[in-house]
């Protein structure tokens, strides 16, 4: 079984070349995260990760949660792990001040939040869905249920969910049946939900149920949608737990990965209905639900970096270990291990580019979020966010999309052992597979791309960045520089990725919807490939300044400038592809009628 190194160079280099961290921790109210308090705060995390939370990881796939008449106990160790992450204050991170939460950069929780993703997956996705609700309280909910839940919250005394998904409505939220009837100064709900990620367990004392439901006077479809809030046990007036509500965990679901999670069926109003308070206005759940939607998709789409570094780092101990064959090192000296096969060095090196290219994109969308929200200059801020809006649903599908192929990479490294359960390569493949599906499919995040964040201002936010790299292309090629071989090698592969993207982008902007709608899959792998390889060059340009320069760490740094070189030659050229796909497939794609399939 694999241990878990968290990559903190790799972090801080990702941070500050692709997230902007200087500019990140001169905004206002972050100034206390200068100096080196960004790499302790990593630090420290790196051994929560490593020593707690990555050691419970396997026993957390193999006994699961267990359900019985409505309680759920968790795997062997969650319950103590969690107490220490509360204790340690790790829960309230990323929360605003104002309740508790220690108001940290996006930028850099998030890399202390790929660290949990990657060490145990299953035990962060209870933190990641109570930030979620704590985000939409703070965002809607009045002072008094404010006062009243958030401390709790973002301390982890208390825990958060979101309810959506009922049986008869997945992605459909027009269909939701849920019902809320006004009584007094709170709401009586009713209904099914399911798939509600640690909707039920035995960490903390209470759980704060977010709940889409209808209004008796709602009008159809998603207009008529409102947020409630159901505790499962009512608030005393002194700030004690009371008595149970109305709502049960009637099952959990039995899945193909994340087992430490309970995902459970929770049934509101068996009785006379849940009590619930509604979460700001009448009809306007899902504008509540946007409000942390930016946040929710990036930390989905960390998961992909995540395990993706875990199956990346099971992979690479393997091949420096197992021995097979005989193989010629680089160096012309016999290689006893694997990891002189040039085909095992393939998949690795493809492994380890990947995760770097999603690292990248991630860390670069969450730096825009903290500009936006933090910049001084109004034009400024539009820019940034228009940046992270644009860049949000790539970061979600394209990086959980590429977590399923290094995942199963790691396995076919392992060779018939990543077969087999007890080498856990299996379960980083499994874990990755939901990533892609919860909190909305690839089909959705492509939908999203090109409906809302490219169509409706006209492409002007993709243009500008495409202006962008397009800037950095012409800067590499006119550089005075002495020739290197390397970066030319990227530029070149870049500029010819930056014209297919160019091209598909022109191509949907004035496609029919139908047309544009059957290539928007294809146009978001495309994306993610360039702005990655964008953001690699960006990279690979700056370790060579910093070779040059004299930094201490020439290894690392060359290592990041033939990690680059790789993703320009192996997956850059991909862009072509893809473009074709997106400018001539649809024809091909809604060229049966139903019946033919």
């Amino acid at each position: 079984m694999s241990t878990y190194n968290p990559p903190l160079r790799e972090m801080m280099f990702a941070m500050r070349e692709f997230g902007d961290l200087d500019a990140v921790l001169a905004l206002p109210g972050n100034e206390e995260f200068g100096g080196d308090l960004v790499e302790t705060i990593l630090g420290e995390a790196a051994k929560f990760a490593s020593n707690v939370l990555a050691p419970i990881n396997a026993q957390g796939d193999t006994q699961g949660c267990h359900w019985d008449q409505g309680v759920v106990t968790t795997a062997d160790g969650f319950k103590a792990a969690y107490a220490a992450f509360c204790e340690n204050g790790w829960n309230g991170m990323p929360a605003g001040t104002r309740f508790g939460g220690q108001g940290m950069p996006t930028l850099v929780s998030t890399a202390v939040l790929e660290m949990w993703k990657a060490s145990n997956m299953a035990f962060s996705l209870c933190q990641m869905l109570t930030l979620g609700a704590v985000e939409a309280l703070t965002h809607h909910a009045s002072e008094e249920l404010q006062k009243c839940y958030l401390p709790a919250m973002i301390e982890g005394r208390w825990t958060g969910t979101m309810n959506i998904t009922e049986p008869q409505a997945g992605s459909d939220l027009a269909a939701i049946r849920t019902s809320a009837v006004p009584e007094g100064d709170h709401y009586r709900v009713s209904g099914t939900k399911i798939f509600i990620t640690w909707g039920e367990h035995d960490m903390a004392e209470n759980i704060v149920h977010l709940v889409l439901a209808r209004l008796p006077d709602a009008p159809p479809g998603v207009k008529g949608i409102s947020l409630f809030l159901c505790p499962k046990f009512i608030v005393n007036a002194d700030g004690t737990l009371g008595a149970r509500n109305d709502l049960v965990c009637s099952s959990i679901e039995h899945k193909l990965g994340i087992h430490g999670s309970a995902t459970a069926v929770m049934s509101f109003g068996d009785g006379p209905g849940a009590v619930g308070w509604l979460i700001g206005q009448a009809n306007q759940g899902l504008a509540c639900m946007f409000t942390m939607m930016n946040h929710a998709r990036l930390n989905v789409g960390l998961e992909g970096v995540a395990i993706s570094e875990r199956a990346y780092q099971g992979a690479r101990q393997y091949a420096l270990e197992r021995v097979q064959g005989k193989t010629l090192g680089r160096d012309g000296a016999p290689s006893a291990t694997i990891i002189g096969h040039p085909d095992v060095r393939r998949m690795l090196m493809d492994m380890k580019a990947r995760v770097e290219a999603m690292r990248a994109l991630a860390y670069h969308a969450a730096g825009q979020m903290d500009l936006a929200h933090g910049l001084r200059d109004a034009s400024l801020r539009q820019a940034a966010q228009s940046r992270a809006d644009l860049l949000i649903p790539i970061v979600k599908g394209w990086c959980t999309e590429n977590a399923l192929g290094v995942a199963s990479d790691g396995v076919q490294v392992f060779g018939g052992m990543g077969f087999i359960e007890e080498t856990g390569a299996s379960q980083h493949l499994r874990d990755a597979r939901i990533t892609t599906i919860y909190e909305g499919t690839t089909g959705i995040q492509a939908n999203d791309l090109i409906g809302r964040k490219l169509a409706r201002d006209g492409g002007a936010a993709m243009k500008r960045l495409l202006a962008a790299m397009g800037d950095d292309v012409d800067s590499a090629k006119s550089s005075v520089a002495p020739a290197d071989a390397v970066l030319d090698s990227i530029t070149t592969a870049l500029a010819t990725g930056l014209s297919s993207l160019r091209e598909a982008t022109d191509w949907l902007l004035a496609a029919p919807p139908r047309e544009a709608a059957a290539g928007a899959v294809p146009y978001l792998e495309l994306c993610g490939t360039v702005i990655a390889g964008w953001l690699m060059q960006r990279g690979a340009r700056a370790a060579t300044l910093q070779v040059a320069r004299g930094a201490p760490d020439a290894d690392f740094l060359a290592a990041k400038r033939i990690t680059a070189q790789h993703y320009a030659l192996h997956v850059l050229p991909q862009a072509g592809a893809l473009r074709d796909a997106v400018v001539h497939g649809a024809a091909t794609t809604l060229g049966l009628a139903d019946v033919e399939f």
